[in-house]
């Protein structure tokens, strides 16, 4: 009889809780981290705007025109301005990844430096792409 009393008093008792994001202070790299794993699942979103054009392409020319005409809005540019920016951090955060993997870049300052320039890249980056693209189409359409 005892150790039963004893075995409720137990589980009366608080269990520990997990650190969460209430507990921790947001740091960069966390912030990053999180941004890497939107960036990844936004890929997926992409992909299927990736697949759209291929099919759209091998369908013929009014099938076509239907993809350019959602592709050339401003709805479609801000998508697709998007999906650059995703695929190029996400290709930015598995590099420092990478170098994570090769034991560098632990040190706080370190970790901070590589955190910034993913960011800065990843921005740098896109706004790159997309000037090359519009010299090399002419401008906007």
């Amino acid at each position: 009889m005892a150790d039963s009393k004893a075995g409720t008093a137990a589980s009366r008792r608080p269990r520990p809780l997990s650190p969460h994001l209430q507990i921790y202070r947001p740091m960069l790299t966390m912030m990053m981290s999180i941004v890497h794993r939107i960036t990844g699942g936004a890929l997926y979103f992409g992909t299927l705007l990736l697949a759209w054009w291929l099919i759209s392409a091998a369908s013929g020319p009014n099938a076509y025109a239907t993809f350019e005409a959602f592709v050339g809005s401003f709805i479609g540019r801000v998508i697709l301005f998007g999906y650059t920016w995703a695929l190029l951090h996400h290709m930015l955060g598995g590099i420092r990844h990478l170098i994570w993997d090769t034991l560098h870049g632990f040190q706080p300052a370190e970790r901070e430096w590589l955190t910034v320039a993913t960011l800065v890249g990843s921005i740098a980056l896109t706004l790159v792409v997309w000037v090359i693209g519009y010299i090399a189409l002419g401008g906007p359409r």
